[in-house]
């Protein structure tokens, strides 16, 4: 097994309080907003499926699924999840799933934000390395879209919005 293709890494220092972040992590409908995803009335549940319509461009005709796994309040929220499953004709069903993990930590100008997608080497050989790449991608943009969501909020709640 190899880390370095097993899994994604990334860090972001966000310039909020940690009760902040985890309410865009935790909260289903603003992590929908930052993320892409319509999940408006739904819920982030321990052992529980999420479902929603992808509103990202170009994705919208795919169903996001993801079986979430931890919700440890102001700590660790993770799902599992098919990365890149981006063909509506192909059942990803009988896939292993990789496990994404999203951690906080208090920093003194904030709080550091870690995501890690692992798992990439039990998926399929076929499309592991464009999966891996697309996540790597993914993320790196995920990253910039969670920290300019707080920085709207932030602005929004300054402004009496």
């Amino acid at each position: 097994m190899n880390p370095a293709s097993d899994r994604i890494e990334r860090k972001i220092l966000l310039k909020v309080p940690r009760s902040q972040v985890w309410r865009v992590l935790a909260n289903a409908e603003a992590f929908g907003q930052w993320f892409g995803v319509a999940l408006e009335g739904k819920r982030f549940v321990a052992g529980e499926w999420t479902q929603g319509q992808i509103t990202y461009p170009g994705y919208e005709h795919l169903l996001w699924n993801v079986l979430v796994e931890r919700v440890e309040p102001e700590r660790v929220f993770s799902f599992r999840w098919h990365p890149y499953a981006v063909e509506p004709e192909t059942d990803y069903s009988q896939e292993p799933t990789t496990l994404v993990k999203f951690e906080l930590q208090d920093m003194d100008e904030g709080t550091l934000l870690t995501v890690v997608e692992s798992g990439f080497d039990h998926i399929p050989q076929s499309r592991r390395l464009k999966a891996f790449r697309m996540d790597s991608r993914g993320w790196d943009e995920q990253m910039s879209n969670i920290e300019k969501f707080l920085v709207d909020t932030k602005d929004h709640e300054r402004q009496g919005g």
